[in-house]
C-alpha cells in the first residue's frame, strides 16, 4: 500500500490521522484537536506535511489547525460552507473535488447530519475512508445539525463503499456502541461475535479502529435499519428505514 495511516490518539478518545504517501514522504493530517501528539508522530515518521484536513468543524477535530498550518505552512482543508468555523480554513471543498496526498488520491463525500457541512475522504486506491464522527465503529455519530433524513442518506452513501473499506472514525466509542448495538439488534450472530471481540481489545488495551465496511454492514444497527431484524427489535417491523433509524438513533442518545 503506497499510502500508510498513522493513527494518533488525542484528548481522551479521539483518533487523528497522519496520511503518508511512501512514495513521496508527503503527509496529510486528518481531524486535529491538539498539536503536540501529532508534532510527534510526524517527527518520529520524517515525512512532510503538505495538507490539514478536517471533516467539520468541532474543536475535538480542528482546534490544532492553525497551530500546525504555521508549523508545516499547510492549507487546512474542510467544506467550503464551513470557512467561518474551522478554525485555519483556508481551501473550501465540496462533493465534485479530489485532492492528493503525494501520489494518493482522495475524493470528497458530502455526508451532512451530525454537522450541516460534514465531509468524508475516501482514498479508493488505498481502501481508507476518513470518516469523522459521522459514522463509527459499531455507531454513528449524533444528529447536532441535520434530521434522520440527512444521516440516513449519508449513511447509505457510506455503507455502499467496498466492503473491504478501512473505516478509520473520530473515536474510540467501539465497545459502548456494541453494548448498544446488542439492544437492537439482540439476535445478530456477527454482532455477538464481533463485540466479544471488541471487549477482548479493549481488554488489553488495544485499538479497535479501523474496521472495515464490510463488519458495518453487518453489525452496525445504523447501517441496518432497513433489516427486519433490527425494525422488528425496536418494535417497527415493516417500517421506512428512516422512521427505523430515528428510532435506534433515539435510543442510543438515553443509552448509558
Amino acid at each position: 500500500m503506497a499510502l500508510r495511516v498513522e493513527r494518533v490518539p488525542t484528548l481522551q478518545d479521539n483518533y487523528s490521522y497522519v496520511l503518508v504517501c511512501d512514495q513521496t514522504g508527503e503527509a496529510a493530517i486528518v481531524d486535529a484537536p491538539e498539536i503536540e501528539p501529532l508534532v510527534k508522530r510526524v517527527d518520529a515518521l520524517g515525512c512532510k506535511v503538505t495538507r490539514i484536513l478536517s471533516t467539520h468543524h468541532h474543536p475535538d477535530h480542528s482546534a490544532a489547525n492553525p497551530a500546525l498550518a504555521k508549523k508545516y505552512g499547510a492549507p487546512v482543508y474542510g467544506h467550503v460552507s464551513d470557512g467561518n468555523r474551522i478554525p485555519g480554513f483556508t481551501d473550501g471543498l465540496t462533493e465534485s473535488d479530489t485532492l492528493s496526498v503525494g501520489r494518493e488520491r482522495a475524493r470528497i463525500l458530502f455526508i451532512p447530519a451530525h454537522t450541516r457541512a460534514h465531509i468524508a475522504y475516501v482514498f479508493d486506491d488505498a481502501q481508507a475512508l476518513f470518516c469523522g464522527d459521522t459514522l463509527f465503529a459499531a455507531g454513528c455519530g449524533r444528529l447536532f445539525e441535520g434530521t434522520p433524513e440527512q444521516m440516513w442518506k449519508s449513511l447509505s452513501r457510506l455503507r455502499a463503499l467496498p466492503e473491504s473499506t478501512n473505516v478509520y472514525c473520530g473515536h474510540e466509542y467501539t465497545q459502548s456502541n456494541a453494548r448498544f448495538a446488542l439492544t437492537v439488534d439482540p439476535a445478530n450472530g456477527d454482532l455477538k461475535a464481533r463485540a466479544a471481540e471488541i471487549d477482548k481489545l479493549r481488554a488489553a488495551g488495544k485499538a479497535t479502529v479501523p474496521g472495515t465496511m464490510g463488519e458495518e454492514r453487518k453489525t452496525n444497527p445504523f447501517l441496518r435499519a432497513d433489516t427486519p431484524g433490527v425494525a422488528g427489535a425496536v418494535g417497527l417491523a415493516g417500517a421506512d428505514p428512516v422512521k427505523v433509524f430515528a428510532e435506534v438513533r433515539r435510543r442510543k442518545d438515553v443509552f448509558r
